[in-house]
């Protein structure tokens, strides 16, 4: 087996499980980073399976915008319409 050979039968499966990762269900997310939390990973990957692992929501906010004023709804404004010229 060649070097080349050797890097794609470990990048194709790793980007697979990424992508797979990324478009799982967050419901899904959350219970496989809880399975995977119960064994010892490195100290960057076990906090990124606990942030997995407790996320709340399926939109990925945090609740930044909590303490924000939302907008004014704008004043109703009438459409004219304009007959085109023939």
């Amino acid at each position: 087996m060649d070097l080349q050979t050797a890097v794609v039968a470990i990048a194709v499966p790793a980007c697979a499980l990424y992508a797979a990762w990324l478009l799982a269900p967050s419901g899904l997310k959350r219970r496989a980073a809880r399975l995977m939390l119960a064994r010892s990973m490195p100290r960057p990957i076990a906090a990124a399976l606990q942030r997995a692992a407790t996320g709340a929501n399926a939109c990925g906010c945090d609740g930044c915008d909590a303490g924000a004023k939302k907008p004014a709804a704008p004043a109703a404004v009438p459409v004219t319409l304009q007959r085109r010229r023939p």
